[in-house]
């Protein structure tokens, strides 16, 4: 992970632990190039968590949106997920 990526999450953290109190319901959004393996890779990393997943493929068919609202247990455990889904090849996280 380079520099600014660690910045990035590392402001994250601190804003979702002072605004946040855990545990709580956070949402996640991504875009993904429309490709079942990709959002079946994404719904699979929430298996068991009680998630709610909602996806919505854009007007032209070629990216998906996948929004997830999961309770989850502490800033860290939000980054760590992050983290986990940012290997998923064109993955854009909102």
């Amino acid at each position: 992970m380079d520099k600014k990526t660690e910045e990035f999450y590392q402001r994250l953290k601190e804003e979702l632990i002072n605004s946040t109190i855990w545990p709580s319901e956070y949402l996640y959004k991504f875009i993904v190039p429309t490709d079942p393996g990709k959002i079946t890779a994404i719904e699979n990393s929430f298996n068991g968590m009680g998630a709610v997943i909602n996806t919505n493929k854009s007007k032209a068919g070629n990216y998906t949106s996948v929004s997830i609202n999961v309770r989850m247990n502490s800033a860290q455990a939000v980054i760590d997920k992050y983290i986990e889904l940012s290997a998923i090849e064109g993955i854009i996280s909102l």
